[in-house]
């Protein structure tokens, strides 16, 4: 077989032949121009035939994302999307988000257009699923484009990437930072500046930071064979991994840390965001009872006498005029009142902990229904969907100075022109295509459950014996699944349910079912 290829080689121009002009045998020379060129370029399309599936889907999803440029120009808004643009042209940590989305909403600045700012989260769309198709590259091709499918064509992921938020630029850090991670060369401290930008970018990236660190040291405990011995550790492997952890510890935490130091410069304050005790607030005021708690008289102040069964979805308790935290005197995210409120949601977890696990639950479960309810309201909802005709001016959330200055990053007027036939076609798509919650769940039950399965039968097959067996650590799908189901739980344990926050999780949810049935590097 050597010998058979190198002849093909030498056929096809990657080798000189020994011969006239070669000084010896083998020898490396340019590939020739014309003819054999030509030649070699058509011999690579068989390469691109074996993905033929995945360029097809891929091509699908850039037609999508077309569509929705033409139809809804220049972008759809978010009431948060105001805010964003604020902090463009007013350098500032904001207390309720990070800044790492302004930042790149600066980087776009001189385009002066958000039809430039969508068309390039549109891209990020569909790299993410390239990174997916790339990342799952072991296991069969129709598991690896199945995987993709939803990031390239989720009427609904499609839809937010056409939103001035977050989350797409969100997704695409941390699904580049997984991949990366399950790469054969793998660079530390890319990948800690990459978690590092995702956690400037939604705060729910922290946590990420120590899965992907705790990673990396548990896949350094590898067993073996050691001079016949069996259990014995590889010499230095664990070592090198824990300090290849810890470099990507130290890459992710100076740039979080350095922000930190920007945002205590600026309010006083420890922490990335000055709005984590009133957001547990909300989230515990679904359940929250004061007859139970027994707060003393500083903290009765935010009380609600009506029953949890009576009482708005958590967030109405962040904006809503009668909420007990925003009929305080001052600014709701102020220090005082965010502290205020962090005592209170302790107390109210500490009280009343297995309501708070049931609250978290309940809110879980909405991830995983079979259709799309209205929640948490008809407004926020309506976001999500492509509209009919061009929304209204902004609402309770947007700040007039936020109008102002989206005019001024546009360089004129700010809106959204629904065009048809379009518009059309994207509102009709987007009724049928679309991930169910309840195929989201099945999606996150294959890797566990296969890998039972798998390891029920090797068990059960006559003379097998876990002795002898090289044990490599946590299997390769571990890692985008942990960080799915981290992504997935953390919003509804801090804040509140949203439709927006579990589509960042899909795509490493689908990696991680396609994984599951692949060998191991």
């Amino acid at each position: 077989m050597p010998v058979k290829r190198e002849v093909m080689r030498v056929v096809t121009g990657e080798l000189d032949p020994a011969g006239a002009g070669s000084p010896g045998p083998g020898r490396r020379r340019r590939p020739a121009a014309g003819p054999r060129t030509w030649l070699r370029a058509v011999a690579g399309l068989p390469r691109l035939r074996r993905h033929g599936w995945f360029l097809a889907v891929l091509a699908a999803g850039t037609a999508l994302r077309v569509l929705t440029m033409l139809g809804y120009r220049p972008a759809l808004w978010f009431p948060d999307s105001y805010t964003y643009i604020v902090t463009v042209f007013r350098p500032r940590p904001d207390l309720v988000r990070p800044a790492g989305y302004s930042a790149f909403l600066k980087l776009l600045e001189p385009f002066h257009s958000f039809a430039v700012v969508t068309a390039v989260q549109h891209l990020l769309g569909l790299a993410t699923g390239v990174l997916i198709y790339w990342a799952a590259r072991r296991a069969p091709r129709w598991a690896a484009t199945l995987a993709t499918v939803p990031v390239l064509l989720d009427a609904y992921q499609i839809e937010v990437e056409h939103l001035l938020v977050s989350d797409t630029l969100f997704m695409f850090l941390v699904v580049a930072a997984v991949t990366l991670s399950l790469a054969g060369r793998r660079s530390a401290v890319a990948i800690g500046l990459l978690l590092a930008a995702a956690t400037l970018t939604r705060t729910v990236g922290q946590p990420l930071i120590v899965v992907l660190a705790g990673w990396f040291v548990l896949r350094g405990r590898v067993g073996g064979r050691v001079g016949g011995r069996v259990g014995e550790r590889v010499g230095g492997r664990v070592g090198g991994r824990i300090r290849f952890a810890g470099v990507l510890l130290a890459a992710a935490l100076v740039p979080v840390l350095a922000y930190g130091a920007w945002f205590y410069a600026t309010y006083q304050r420890v922490g990335l965001v000055g709005a984590n005790g009133a957001f547990l607030y909300a989230r515990t005021m679904s359940f929250a009872d004061c007859a139970k708690m027994n707060p003393p008289p500083e903290l009765r102040v935010l009380c609600d006498p009506r029953s949890a069964e009576q009482r708005p979805p958590s967030q109405e308790y962040l904006w809503a005029k009668d909420s007990p935290l925003v009929a305080l005197p001052g600014i709701t995210f102020a220090k005082e009142t965010d502290g205020l409120a962090g005592r209170f949601a302790a107390l109210a977890i500490r009280s009343q902990p297995l309501d708070y696990a049931g609250s978290v639950l309940t809110e879980l479960g909405r991830t995983f229904v079979w259709g799309r309810p209205v929640y948490p309201d008809q407004e926020i909802y309506g976001y999500y969907e492509f509209p009919s005709a061009s929304p209204p001016p902004p609402g309770r959330w947007a700040a007039r100075l936020g109008v102002e200055m989206g005019r001024r990053y546009e360089e004129g007027p700010i809106g959204t022109e629904v065009a048809e036939p379009y518009a059309g076609w994207m509102r009709g798509y987007q009724d049928v295509a679309h991930l169910p919650g309840a195929a989201l769940l099945v999606i996150l039950l294959v890797p566990p459950v296969v890998t039972i399965v798998r390891r029920r039968r090797v068990a059960g097959r006559p003379g097998e014996r876990a002795g002898g067996w090289r044990v490599a650590g946590p299997p390769g799908w571990l890692l985008p699944w942990s960080t799915a189901v981290v992504l997935l739980v953390v919003p509804p344990a801090v804040a509140e349910f949203d439709y927006r926050y579990v589509l960042p999780a899909v795509p490493l949810a689908c990696l991680a079912a396609a994984l599951c049935g692949s060998r191991e590097p």
